[in-house]
Formats: C-alpha cells, sequence, structure tokens
C-alpha cells in the first residue's frame, strides 16, 4: 500500500507540476504565443486552456470528490491526445510530438493508482 501512495503522489505530482507550469507558459512566454500560432490556434484558446490546465491541476490535488478528479482524468487525457494530434498534424519532429504522449503515460500511472487506492480503502 506504502507503494502504491508514492507512485500515485510522484506520478500525479509530476503531472500536476506539468501543467501548472503550462500555465505560467501559455500566459508569459512568447515562444508559446508563437507556438500556438504556428499550430493555427488563437490567443482566446491558449488563456482558456492556461485557466483549465490550473483548475485541472488543482483538482488532482485537491481532497475532493472522486467525480470532480474523474473528470480532471479526462479533460487531462483529451489535451495530451490532441496536443499529439495538433502536433503531427502541423508536421512537428517527434520531439514536439513525444512529450504529450509522455506525460499521457504519467497520467495513466496516476488514474491507476488513484482508483487501486481507493479499492484498498
Amino acid at each position: 500500500m506504502k507503494t502504491l501512495k508514492i507512485t500515485y503522489w510522484i506520478t500525479t505530482g509530476i503531472v500536476a507540476l506539468m501543467m501548472m507550469f503550462s500555465t505560467y507558459a501559455y500566459l508569459t512566454q512568447d515562444t508559446v504565443v508563437k507556438g500556438f500560432h504556428h499550430l493555427g490556434y488563437p490567443d482566446y484558446f491558449r488563456v482558456e486552456l492556461a485557466i483549465c490546465k490550473l483548475i485541472g491541476a488543482i483538482l488532482l490535488l485537491a481532497p475532493v470528490a472522486v467525480r470532480f478528479k474523474e473528470w480532471a482524468y479526462a479533460a487531462f487525457a483529451i489535451v495530451f491526445i490532441s496536443a499529439f494530434i495538433a502536433h503531427t498534424a502541423s508536421g512537428d519532429p517527434v520531439s514536439m510530438r513525444i512529450m504529450p504522449v509522455i506525460i499521457m503515460g504519467i497520467l495513466i500511472v496516476s488514474y491507476i493508482t488513484y482508483h487501486k487506492m481507493n479499492k484498498a480503502v
């Protein structure tokens, strides 16, 4: 059980920190603005996505009802799949496409360990 909790908190922490950092980057860095324009997205989508990522990260870390965490996990899965598709469709190199896949893998481990911990309780 202890290993399960450690795995859960490490993977969840990684995802939450990545989402909080991307929130900061989306709102403050010109390279991210250029990246969104390269992908064909408008500026308001970047801001909207930043806010949603921050809310999702908070929901993953906070002691909230299971249904809220489920929504956060589902939303992040959609974000990572969409990021992979967007980078692939725009012809970006594999180095740009692989990061959403890696974070998606970490998210899946977090999700599985979260449900295993809830079954154990």
